[in-house]
């Protein structure tokens, strides 16, 4: 099998394939229940997901040496800067068994401006957030649920996927 080939068939999976080709996040029919595992923020505090409870959060789960994690970071940092505040914010959680130093390094190398530092060991958070592949996103409403799950790079900064990130923002909570 040639490598187009392969990657062609990896995009029809759902794989790999160009950030700008990916779908809307498909939503669940039901809220879902979540672990959270520990992790640490660039100033080195332990946090799990309950330190966000109140705000929706787009928890993004990459790593520096991942390819279509590296490509979709940039549109990440301008959903946080676009999006970001008391109600909302991406959390993009490394699992980089380095360290903390890769991710900063990244970051700068990048000029990843307006997003925060998680780390999280990978073990342990790919077996809590049931990651298959990288990257996986898990979109998280204010009372801790899953509302959503993708498997892939998207274009997080699109109007389209604002809009649907909106919706979930504008839920109160019960």
């Amino acid at each position: 099998m040639k490598r187009r080939e392969l990657l062609a068939g990896m995009a029809a999976l759902g794989v790999a394939g160009p950030v700008q080709a990916r779908p809307l996040m498909p939503l669940h029919e039901k809220p879902r229940e979540m672990l959270s595992p520990p992790f640490v923020d660039g100033k080195g505090r332990d946090l799990t997901l309950a330190d966000f409870r109140g705000r929706v959060v787009l928890l993004n789960i990459w790593a520096t040496w991942c390819v279509p994690c590296r490509e979709e970071m940039p549109t990440l940092d301008a959903l946080q800067e676009k999006l970001g505040g008391d109600d909302f914010h991406v959390l993009p959680l490394s699992i980089d068994r380095a360290g903390m130093k890769v991710v900063r390094r990244f970051y700068e190398e990048i000029g990843i401006r307006h997003l925060g530092m998680y780390l999280a060991d990978s073990t342990r958070a790919m077996l809590a957030f049931g990651v298959l592949g990288l990257p996986t996103t898990i979109l998280i409403d204010r009372n801790g649920f899953e509302r959503g799950r993708l498997v892939g790079p998207a274009e997080w900064d699109s109007h389209e996927v604002m809009a649907q990130i909106q919706t979930i923002i504008n839920e109160r909570s019960e």
